[in-house]
């Protein structure tokens, strides 16, 4: 597979997706948790796609459990939080898991696309380095993912072109999708 659109995922209800919808724009694809230090990377999200999704962005969610149990309920709770704490309206899908033996396809080929590079320096991303070190452990080379609300930017060819750990501020990744645009 050599882009995102040769893959198809599972919306919330549990129907197939082709990602070949999305042919042609922009967007970003990340792993949410609602229990999260990193959940109010929603209001940031949000903001992003109603000021893009005019000039074909799209932010394609997708909850996953597999850090700390920080995305408990299920796929109508999850998205009940999400639309009533922040305001969501861009796309939500089933729950999943992005590490492991049943890691979703979508997250193991992003990830090789783009592998991780660090969550930065300080004594905060020292910290949640360490505590992923020990969550990931179980995974081995299947660990893809090192925490919530890490970000895939897709181009409108359904390229990889960057990944963001959940540490980069927000306005780094709002200038790299305009950018894309």
């Amino acid at each position: 597979m050599s882009t995102v659109y040769d893959f198809t995922v599972k919306d919330r209800k549990g129907n197939e997706v082709s990602l070949k919808q999305y042919q042609g724009k922009v967007f970003l694809i990340v792993n949410t948790a609602t229990g999260c230090g990193f959940t109010p990377h929603y209001d940031p999200l949000e903001a992003m796609y109603k000021e893009f999704k005019d000039q074909g962005f799209e932010i394609l969610d997708f909850p996953c459990n597999q850090f700390a149990n920080q995305a408990p309920g299920d796929a109508d709770e999850i998205h009940e939080f999400c639309t009533l704490k922040f305001g969501t309206e861009f796309p939500q899908f089933a729950k999943i898991d992005v590490n492991g033996e049943d890691a979703d396809p979508l997250f193991a080929f992003l990830a090789q696309q783009k592998p991780f590079e660090g969550f930065g320096k300080g004594l905060k991303n020292a910290a949640l380095n360490k505590f992923t070190e020990a969550n990931n452990k179980k995974y081995g080379d299947k660990a893809y993912i090192k925490w919530n609300f890490t970000k895939f930017l897709i181009d409108r060819e359904g390229k990889v072109i960057a990944r963001f750990e959940p540490t980069v501020d927000m306005k780094e990744v709002r200038e790299a999708v305009k950018a894309a645009l």
